[in-house]
């Protein structure tokens, strides 16, 4: 398996997973924009998991599970975010679930804080 080619292939999906969320937002699709959010999320964990393993990641959407394969020290904060990001995975997968209600400030609050995650999951990455 070529590693780098791995996790170059789960930076850029991440990235263009955020990029599709950031456009379901601002055309007022708010769980779908939220879903692809949580996937950039899991798609970029999933480059850690390569790296760092040196392996394909597991085939799990569980953000805190994948993390800790990764063998990330998140804050307190980003932890307790990741934990309670993953219904929108669930909310998207499972549509006969429970709605989660949503409002378009409560989307765009956590679509920033994607990002900033995001940032730093990529920060972790070592340079190529």
């Amino acid at each position: 398996m070529n590693t780098r080619k791995q996790i170059d292939y789960w930076k850029t999906s991440a990235d263009e997973d955020f990029s599709a969320a950031q456009s379901l937002l601002e055309k007022g699709h708010l769980r779908h924009a939220l879903f692809f959010a949580h996937l950039s999320i899991e798609k970029m964990l999933k480059a850690q998991v390569t790296e760092r393993t040196k392996d394909i990641p597991p085939r799990i959407h569980n953000l805190s599970r994948i993390a800790e394969i990764a063998g990330l020290s998140f804050s307190t904060e980003q932890a307790n975010f990741l934990r309670s990001f993953d219904m929108y995975q669930l909310e998207g997968r499972y549509p006969d679930r429970a709605k989660v209600i949503l409002d378009s400030k409560t989307a765009r609050e956590k679509l920033s804080m994607v990002r900033d995650i995001l940032k730093w999951l990529k920060a972790q990455l070592k340079p190529q």
